[in-house]
């Protein structure tokens, strides 16, 4: 993954992006806002640094957290709980099978950018795309419930900048 371009956000761009970020996630990330945020460009994603940390990237025109982004604040919100067993594929990239999934946050729908965490510390593993909503996750029997767009040991959490 090549950078192509480096720049500080103006504070009222930041300011904007802590808003809608407080407004999905909660009073987990309203910390960041004493933070300097850039904005580094790749070849494959936009990607938004707090205090030097890659904690957010750019898809399909939202902010949403990176793997190591939800790390790190702690969030407790859009999450995908997947079992023991699917933890090695998840780490993988594979997408998230309906069996593998043991909760979801109600709130989820299809189409919503969600963090896969494991059933037991509930550290996050993945960022995926929903593929049906919350509930029906958990209900269903087959299929895949979760698109993986990013996860732990890939080019992003591996980036060093």
């Amino acid at each position: 993954m090549k950078i192509k371009s480096r720049s500080q956000l103006r504070k009222n761009e930041k300011n904007k992006m802590v808003k809608d970020l407080i407004s999905i996630f909660g009073d987990s990330v309203s910390g960041l806002a004493d933070r300097v945020f850039e904005k580094i460009n790749t070849d494959e994603f936009s990607l938004i640094l707090a205090g030097g940390k890659p904690l957010f990237f750019e898809i399909e025109g939202q902010l949403f957290p990176t793997v190591r982004g939800a790390l790190e604040l702690g969030l407790q919100q859009r999450l995908v709980v997947v079992d023991k067993g699917a933890v090695r594929f998840v780490s993988n990239g594979a997408d998230i099978m309906s069996p593998g999934v043991v909760d979801a946050d109600p709130e989820i729908k299809e189409g919503d950018f969600v963090i896969i965490v494991e059933e037991t510390h509930r550290k996050a593993l993945a960022i995926g795309k929903a593929l049906m909503d919350g509930p029906q996750m958990v209900e269903a029997d087959s299929g895949k419930a979760v698109k993986s767009i990013t996860y732990v040991g890939d080019k992003i959490w591996s980036l060093e900048i």
